[in-house]
């Protein structure tokens, strides 16, 4: 008797194989995990203090839908300082989380019969989004940087395309989209009358000389055709307050408010004003765990690189690395479920992201952990490979 759209729903595999390693860590199982997308630093003080000034003060009640004023208005002042972006506070909504902004957009904006264009790989999430709204995903491939191009895009724009969803930098590949592309692409969705959901959640986390664009700063034609969603979960190691955000036209904006009054109401009173403070107080935090990040990239790629069977693009952005294992002749979802039974290294299965090939590594972890890690897939490949070679004998 359940309804037809949650009989369709695919659960996160993320999350699942999130959940499955921290289960056989209760067990006593020494697990190494790279499952789930978040920071393993603590919320900096300084937020975590405007919570609980918050709490002292009683600021525990409804506030309105969208947010604050104070949140929507230091968002639209972060956007234009940080993205060269001019948004007014009526164009900002705050949601539950990023994944809430994201769902209301595809709620707001997909209709039965639309078509999403969606690059692979992809985020887990985006392609139910799109399936619970009634529209069609449309697979898009990326070059073997995993990087996305406008003849890419172009190739599969039809009279339906009602939005392209843009991540960049991605998860789970952790590219980042050329500039030029990102150009070409804007000038495509001006042409074909296309919205483009920019999820910028990993704006900060680019390591090198490459940086992020936000597509719609480039001229106000591509902006009032962007929809952009961002949150502090990610910048300010903030996954578990849940306080996201939405810019864009004022219309869509409005409609989201709408939707979100009848789903969750506000989000949470005290989390909106720590994230007050992630956004107007002190930055350092962001810079200390960018330069972390850095070092743990370039460590796990040249360690994933030096396994046999595996290969491995340097990702220039997010935190996260998506290594080829088709030549060690697993899928991937093999991989990762044989890799967790058989040396206690939680990975997830590409097919999740559109990939049979690849698994992701979330390398927001130690170097201690992600060493210990590779060190165990390393020496798992090696009897793999001594126990096919004993039964070919």
């Amino acid at each position: 008797m359940l309804a037809q759209r949650v009989k369709n729903i695919a659960p996160s595999a993320t999350l699942a194989i999130d959940a499955m390693a921290k289960q056989l860590k209760k067990e006593g199982k020494d697990v190494v995990i790279f499952g789930a997308g978040e920071p393993d630093f603590n919320t900096p003080e300084n937020i975590k203090l405007a919570a609980k000034k918050a709490i002292d003060s009683n600021f525990t009640r409804y506030t309105p839908v969208g947010g604050i004023p104070e949140l929507r208005n230091a968002v639209a002042a972060k956007l234009k300082r940080e993205n060269k972006l001019d948004y007014d506070a009526s164009e900002v909504l705050i949601s539950c989380g990023g994944k809430h902004s994201l769902f209301n957009i595809a709620m707001a904006v997909l209709d039965k019969g639309d078509e999403a264009i969606l690059p692979v790989p992809y985020w887990v999430s985006y392609e139910e989004m799109i399936k619970i709204a009634e529209a069609r995903p449309v697979f898009c491939r990326t070059d073997d940087k995993f990087k996305i191009t406008s003849k890419m895009v172009e190739e599969k724009i039809t009279p339906r395309t009602k939005m392209l969803i843009l991540n960049s930098p991605s998860n789970p590949s952790g590219a980042i989209a050329n500039h030029d592309e990102i150009r070409k692409i804007a000038e495509l969705a001006i042409e074909h009358n296309f919205y483009v959901l920019s999820d910028e959640v990993y704006e900060h986390f680019t390591y090198g000389n490459v940086k992020h664009l936000s597509i719609g700063s480039l001229n106000e034609e591509i902006k009032s055709l962007t929809i952009l969603s961002n949150s502090v979960s990610k910048t300010y190691a903030m996954t578990g307050w849940r306080i996201g955000y939405t810019a864009g036209p004022k219309e869509i904006i409005k409609a989201m408010d709408n939707l979100q009054s009848h789903s969750t109401s506000n989000p949470t009173s005290i989390a909106q004003y720590a994230a007050l403070e992630a956004l107007n107080g002190p930055q350092d935090s962001v810079k200390q765990m960018v330069q972390a990040f850095d070092e743990r990239r370039r460590f796990i790629h040249k360690r994933l690189n030096g396994v046999s069977g595996i290969s491995c693009v340097e990702p220039e952005g997010a935190f996260y690395a998506f290594p080829d294992v088709s030549e060690t002749g697993m899928s991937s979802m093999e991989f990762s479920s044989r890799l967790l039974d058989e040396a206690l290294v939680a990975v997830v299965p590409g097919i999740a992201f559109g990939s049979d090939r690849h698994v992701r590594l979330s390398y927001a972890t130690s170097i201690h952990e992600i060493e210990r890690g590779m060190d165990r897939i390393d020496r798992w490949i090696k009897q793999k490979a001594v126990k096919i070679e004993n039964e070919e004998i």
